[in-house]
This record gives C-alpha cells, structure tokens and sequence, in this order.
C-alpha cells in the first residue's frame, strides 16, 4: 500500500476527485492549506502587505492550496499519477506535488479488520 499526498491548486480538487473514484479509491482526506515553492508565493505587490500576527509584523506570500491524502493498492499508484498530471498541469510554475510514502498497515478501527480489506 502506498500513501499519495497530494497539495496543488484549489481549481483541481474535482479533477483529483473524479480520477480517485475512477480507481474506486476508498476514501481521501482534504485540507486546505498555504505555501509556497519554487513559484515564490503571490506577486510582488500582494507580498508588499505586511500583517501582524500574534505581535509579530511578517509578510504573507503564502498561496491557497489543497492537501489530498490517499491510501491505494500499490497498482493504483502509477494510474492515479499519470491522470493527476495529465488533467492538473499547466505548464505553470505552482501546478504542485506528489508525494509518495510507503504504508505498513492499516487498521479499521471499527472492525479490527487489517491491510486492504481495511481499505
């Protein structure tokens, strides 16, 4: 079992949710999250804004982006990446990230059920 964790642009979420249940991927969890790469964050004239944030002025350049986790059967990992890449990427500085991580186990917490009939 493999763990993707994907973070990319808001507007792809329905794209990302469409190939998940095209693989019958049991479940996903979303957060919504900020960051930043290698696109440097928002604009130049947007980052001028300087907040304060618990007495402490910074400047935000930070991005919206959404964080899916997934776990999938090993021979689903290749298909849900090359979908990923061929419906979300721009061409564009920011398109995002895929991580992979291996998983040992999983466990219904309900059930007790282990490994993919957990799934």
């Amino acid at each position: 079992m493999k763990e993707l964790v994907m973070i990319t642009r808001p507007e792809n979420l329905e794209d990302i949710k469409n190939i998940l249940d095209d693989v019958n991927c049991g479940g996903m969890t979303l957060s919504t999250v900020m960051g930043c790469g290698t696109q440097k964050g928002m604009d130049a004239e947007l980052a001028e804004t300087v907040n304060e944030i618990k007495g402490f002025k910074t400047t935000i350049n930070l991005l919206p982006k959404i964080r899916v986790e997934v776990v999938v059967e090993n021979k689903d990992v290749e298909s849900i990446i090359t979908a990923v890449r061929e419906k979300c990427a721009t061409d564009r500085v920011g398109d995002g990230k895929i991580f992979i991580r291996n998983i040992e186990d999983v466990i219904r917490i309900r059930t007790g059920e282990r490994g993919t009939k957990a799934m």
